[in-house]
């Protein structure tokens, strides 16, 4: 299997690896998502965290792939707090290689 890319949302893809890139205009929407996040579940929500949770959120089919992210979307929100809850039950909130 090639490493090639698949789009997760527009400006968000996944290599087969499992390597995530992210557009860099994407940038405050994933802050302003986090600190978002951050208030609504009582968790340290960083963009690493953010960017986790749209994987799982696409993999489970919540997500459209060519429906661009808005930080001003309650639906959105909605959709990404459970899977930022899960990434910290689950996984402890380690995302990363590096964390």
């Amino acid at each position: 299997m090639t490493d090639s890319q698949l789009q997760i949302v527009p400006g968000i893809s996944v290599s087969s690896s499992g390597q995530a890139s992210v557009d860099p205009s994407l940038a405050d929407v994933l802050f302003d998502l986090a600190l978002q996040l951050e208030g609504s579940t009582d968790l340290p929500v960083d963009v690493e965290h953010v960017l986790a949770a749209i994987v799982l959120a696409a993999r489970n089919g919540e997500l459209a792939s060519d429906k661009p992210l808005r930080s001003n979307d309650p639906a959105l929100a909605g959709i990404l707090d459970a899977h930022v809850k899960t990434v910290f039950a689950k996984y402890g909130g380690i995302v990363g290689m590096d964390d």
